[in-house]
């Protein structure tokens, strides 16, 4: 059985097998079955969940609860951060919520303007 690519955007594995796409069942995302894979010379683009580019220092939103891995904290829908740092990984964001150090996907996020 052929394994399913993980999704471009949010890098989640929920992804729908359709006859000429693929669709991530996390974030919506539809990508052709023959997209080839970016360069990795390019620059990486971090977007929140409605598109909107983030960058070092700015300021995010959750937009759903999140369920603290190992803890039974939450993060609830509205928690806004300290200013961010962006991050290789999975995670793509390191920042404080409060009062704990999280690494979070960007796909979960929005970002907050002042």
């Amino acid at each position: 059985m052929m394994s399913l690519p993980a999704c471009p955007m949010c890098e989640m594995n929920d992804v729908l097998d359709h006859a000429e796409r693929y669709e991530c069942m996390t974030c919506g995302h539809e990508w052709p079955k023959d997209a080839k894979p970016e360069a990795q010379d390019a620059e990486r683009v971090v977007k929140d969940a409605y598109g909107n580019v983030l960058a070092d220092g700015d300021i995010v939103a959750m937009i759903k609860d999140i369920k603290l891995k190992g803890s039974s904290d939450v993060l609830k829908v509205g928690t806004k951060s300290k200013p961010i740092r962006l991050v290789d990984g999975d995670h793509e964001i390191s920042c404080k919520m409060g009062g704990i150090a999280i690494g979070l996907k960007a796909c979960f996020v929005k970002k907050v303007t002042a």
